[in-house]
């Protein structure tokens, strides 16, 4: 039984007031409440302007008090508006379903209580990467980790592809509770990643621009020198192809027999 409460999750995209689709913005202005996730202040007052009943979610965040349990106040305010039979819209910086658990968890409970939930895609910061450092990921192929789970797991490394750091800026943090790791739990990852690459292997730092009078920002430096390099939040973290793949002839081979 579907009741009357409705929960669209949307992308506002990664620079301020170009990359929204024209209907993530029509949910926004529709709703009769919207939940608004952004780092940037200038974004949530953006918000505000398409809709008169905005609530912002940063609130939640705390330093020293795990992500987790923010993450499940914001799926219940979210839920709460929902159960009052009202029209939500949470609007999620970048891409509401790319690193984004609150998104994706207050739509699978929506659902399982019978209410309408979906998802509207964004810009994410993967869009703009691949546009600022001009790489096409059908080339020679990417794999994309969270910076602490490559840490913690045992995830192996396709060095003839690109693989791309998120989140490095916390790397090692294991409470989920800190909005930054210091230098020692950096140099953890750092003779993890220096079993495969050369300590002088140029990797990429970037940062996309979130408001439209700021500038991409790109940086080259050696992999042994990413411990000691100032990272934030946002910043991402590429290394390109280290190896040149090497052709499968017996695979080649079976397949042409197929002609």
């Amino acid at each position: 039984m579907k009741h009357k409460g409705k929960l669209v999750n949307v992308g506002l995209g990664m620079t301020l007031g170009a990359h929204i689709t024209p209907i993530s913005r029509n949910y926004i202005e529709k709703a009769d409440v919207v939940f608004v996730a952004a780092s940037n202040n200038l974004v949530e007052h953006w918000v505000k302007e398409m809709n008169p009943d905005v609530r912002s979610l940063q609130k939640y965040y705390q330093e020293g008090i795990s992500r987790m349990k923010t993450y499940r106040k914001m799926v219940e305010a979210i839920l709460s508006e929902v159960r009052l039979g009202k029209n939500v819209c949470g609007a999620f910086y970048g891409h509401p379903g790319v690193f984004a658990w609150a998104p994706h968890e207050s739509i699978r409970q929506a659902k399982a209580e019978g209410f309408q939930a979906h998802m509207e895609p964004g810009i994410s910061a993967e869009d703009c990467l691949y546009a600022d450092l001009g790489i096409d990921p059908g080339r020679f192929g990417c794999t994309h980790l969270e910076a602490s789970q490559f840490m913690f797991r045992n995830k192996s490394i396709d060095s003839t592809s690109y693989l791309i750091l998120w989140q490095v800026g916390i790397a090692g943090d294991k409470s989920l509770s800190k909005f930054s790791t210091p230098k020692e739990y950096k140099k953890v990852l750092v003779d993890i990643l220096l079993k495969t690459y050369p300590a002088d292997f140029k990797i990429i730092l970037y940062e996309c621009a979130v408001l439209p009078i700021e500038h991409t920002f790109i940086k080259e430096i050696n992999v042994s020198d990413l411990q000691d390099t100032a990272i934030s939040l946002k910043t991402t973290v590429v290394f390109p192809p280290l190896h040149k793949t090497t052709l499968n002839d017996d695979i080649i081979k079976q397949v042409e027999k197929l002609k």
